[in-house]
C-alpha cells in the first residue's frame, strides 16, 4: 500500500509553492526578486514547479550592483533564457548617475547598501506589488522575526513592530495604494534543506558555489576576491587558494571559505560539520550588529 506520508523536503517544497499559487492570487503584478544564488534559483525551480505545465507568470528583478561575480551574471542570463522568463535588471550605477545614490569610499567599497534605493526605483518603476525574496530565517536574526508576506509602506519600509499573524495558512494580503509586501517562499528552510533539496531536485548552480582556485586577500578574517574594486592595503597581498563561496553577493564584501567541496555530496558534509552561518563570512553584515535590520527598514530585500 502506497504511503500518504510526505518527507520534510516535500513538506516544505508544499508550503512553498502553496504561498507561490496565494500571491498569484491575491496580488496584480508579482516580480521574483534574484540574485544568482542558490535561494532565488531554488525559488525559480519552486515558482516553475508551481504553475507547470504553464509558464512562470512572473518576471525576474535583479538589482545589479556593478560588482557582481561573473559567473553569477553568465548563470542568470542562462537560467532567463532556459525558464523563458522576463529579466529586468536595475543598474545600480544608473541611481548612482542619476544622483538618487552615492557611491561608498573606501578600500573596498560596497554597493550593498545602495541595491535598496534602486531596488525601490525599480519596484516603483514595474509598479511591482510583491517581490518574493530567497530570504530564510535560520540565514540572520533579522530575517528570523520575518512573515511569509512581509508588509511594507508606501516608502518600501518594513516596521517589525508591525507585522500580521499568519494562522492557519492564512495571509493577508490587504493593502493601501501605494504599500507592498515582500513574499518569502522559503523562510523555513534551512541552508542544510536548500542543498539537500538541490541535489534531490537536480538544480544547476553557478561554478563558484564549487570548490575552485581563485586569488583572495585575508582581511579582518575574511577572505575577499581579487577585483578591480578592492584596494590591497600596505603589507596585504593576494594570494591563491582553493575556495568556495557558501552565499553570493559583491565581490567586495562576499567572503570565501577554503574548501574542497567540488560536488553536492561534499557541500552537504561540509554544512552538516560547519559552526558558522553562510553568512558569517559577509563583510556587509560585519559592520553593526543590527546590519541586517537596518537595511531592511530602508526597503532591502
Amino acid at each position: 500500500m502506497s504511503s500518504y506520508n510526505l518527507s520534510h523536503l516535500d513538506q516544505l517544497e508544499s508550503e512553498a509553492i502553496y504561498i507561490f499559487r496565494e500571491v498569484a492570487a491575491q496580488f496584480e503584478k508579482p516580480v521574483i526578486l534574484f540574485s544568482g544564488g542558490k535561494d532565488s534559483i531554488t525559488m525559480v525551480h519552486l515558482a516553475q514547479k508551481a504553475f507547470w505545465p504553464a509558464k512562470i507568470p512572473f518576471p525576474l528583478l535583479h538589482i545589479d550592483t556593478g560588482h557582481n561575480f561573473p559567473e553569477a551574471l553568465e548563470f542568470r542570463d542562462n537560467l532567463a533564457e532556459r525558464y523563458k522568463v522576463n529579466l529586468d535588471v536595475g543598474l545600480v550605477q544608473d541611481s548612482i548617475d542619476k544622483g538618487t545614490a552615492a557611491e561608498e569610499k573606501g578600500i573596498n567599497p560596497s554597493r550593498n547598501t545602495l541595491q535598496s534605493i534602486t531596488l525601490l526605483e525599480k519596484l516603483e518603476e514595474g509598479q511591482y506589488d510583491a517581490a518574493f525574496g530567497g530570504g530564510r530565517r535560520d540565514e540572520e536574526k533579522a530575517r528570523a522575526k520575518e512573515r511569509f508576506f512581509s508588509h511594507r509602506d508606501d516608502f518600501g519600509q518594513w516596521d517589525p513592530k508591525n507585522q500580521r499573524p499568519e494562522l492557519w495558512n492564512l495571509y493577508n494580503g490587504m493593502k493601501a495604494p501605494g504599500e507592498s509586501f515582500r513574499i518569502f517562499p522559503i523562510s523555513n528552510w534551512t541552508e542544510m534543506d536548500v542543498w539537500q533539496y538541490i541535489k534531490k531536485e537536480k538544480i544547476d548552480l553557478p561554478s563558484i558555489y564549487f570548490s575552485h582556485k581563485r586569488e583572495v586577500v585575508k582581511r579582518n578574517g575574511v577572505l575577499i576576491a581579487k577585483s578591480p574594486y578592492n584596494t590591497l592595503l600596505d603589507g596585504e597581498q593576494y594570494e591563491e587558494k582553493t575556495i568556495r563561496y557558501r552565499t553570493l553577493g559583491c565581490m567586495t564584501i562576499t567572503g570565501a571559505v577554503e574548501s574542497d567541496a567540488d560536488n553536492l555530496d561534499k557541500i552537504i558534509e561540509e554544512v552538516a560539520a560547519a559552526r558558522q552561518t553562510e553568512r558569517g563570512g559577509r563583510a556587509d553584515d560585519k559592520r553593526s550588529e543590527a546590519a541586517m535590520e537596518e537595511r531592511k527598514r530602508q526597503g532591502y530585500f
